[in-house]
């Protein structure tokens, strides 16, 4: 038994790695996409502290989410390997709904963070280097990603 969970083990961590890339990949192009022109990387590059601090925030929120599902592939693969492939299956579109949730969750609550702080341009803010701004939107964003990811452990629950 001690072999399997090393095993088990194993292809979570495989698993975990592989994701984890892929899903930051995914939140930086997101952000990417939403900034309105703004290269984020020119802007790393200059010391912009603010922007470096809302991809940082994107980044941890995303693994925050990515985390809560591997941990259901784990119970998915000891499944399967008891017969129950169907459950390691469940375990995949969970994870993959939970990254999808959390991109469009982030992406959702800075709209309507942009919305209540109708005076001010946030990612001109950012371009500016005002951390204030950043912070806030870090706030809202690492706080997206902890409440949803109480709804994908609720979507882990349920599939499996």
């Amino acid at each position: 038994m001690e072999l399997v969970n090393a095993f088990v083990g194993l292809i979570q961590l495989i698993i975990a790695i592989i994701l984890a890339v892929v899903a930051l990949y995914i939140g930086y192009s997101t952000f990417s996409k939403i900034t309105g022109g703004m290269d984020e990387t020119s802007e790393l590059k200059n010391g912009n502290v603010a922007v470096g601090i809302v991809i940082a925030a994107i980044l941890f929120a995303i693994a925050i989410v990515v985390q809560s599902g591997v941990a259901g592939i784990s119970m998915g693969i000891m499944d399967a390997l008891a017969g129950d492939w169907l459950s390691l299956v469940a375990a995949f579109i969970q994870l993959m709904l939970g990254i999808i949730l959390a991109i469009a969750a982030i992406y959702l609550s800075l709209n309507v963070m942009d919305r209540l702080t109708k005076d001010i341009d946030e990612f001109a803010e950012l371009k500016r280097g005002n951390v204030a701004i950043s912070l806030m939107m870090a706030g809202v964003i690492v706080a997206t990603a902890v409440i949803i990811q109480s709804g994908v452990i609720g979507i882990t629950s349920a599939l499996l």
